[in-house]
């Protein structure tokens, strides 16, 4: 089921990311250039460990995590978190918890399109990217 979110993916356009940096407690300076940035996502998968590298001219980051079991996380924005992904509904459901605080990072295929779907309490960014030839 993974098998759909395998490949390379380019960000095309974001909104609200901003506001969904905001209420993760991002610092303007790293906001500013989280707005700026259009990063590239890598997913793979080797046996039973998916691995989500994030690549861009400021930061790399990367992630591997067997599905269905809790991890510890450090995020690029420098949270210590307890990583849970799921896929739910043919989605895959990344969720982040730290502090007594959740968020969600929700990716769904169509076609040659992902969107990533963030989400913390009343604040929800939609991030767009496409597949890479």
């Amino acid at each position: 089921m993974v098998d759909v979110f395998l490949g390379t993916w380019n960000l095309k356009e974001s909104e609200k990311f901003d506001e969904y940096m905001k209420k993760l407690g991002v610092g303007f300076a790293t906001r500013k250039v989280g707005n700026i940035t259009k990063p590239t996502t890598i997913i793979s998968m080797d046996g039973d460990m998916v691995t989500v590298k994030t690549q861009s001219s400021v930061k790399n980051t990367e992630l591997s995590f067997k599905m269905d079991e809790e991890f510890d996380e450090n995020t690029a924005d420098d949270r210590k978190v307890k990583s849970f992904v799921t896929i739910d509904g043919g989605k895959l459901v990344h969720t982040q918890k730290w502090d007594g605080k959740e968020t969600s990072l929700v990716r769904e295929v169509q076609g040659n399109n992902l969107t990533l779907t963030l989400t913390m309490d009343d604040v929800i960014s939609i991030r767009r990217y496409v597949k890479a030839e």
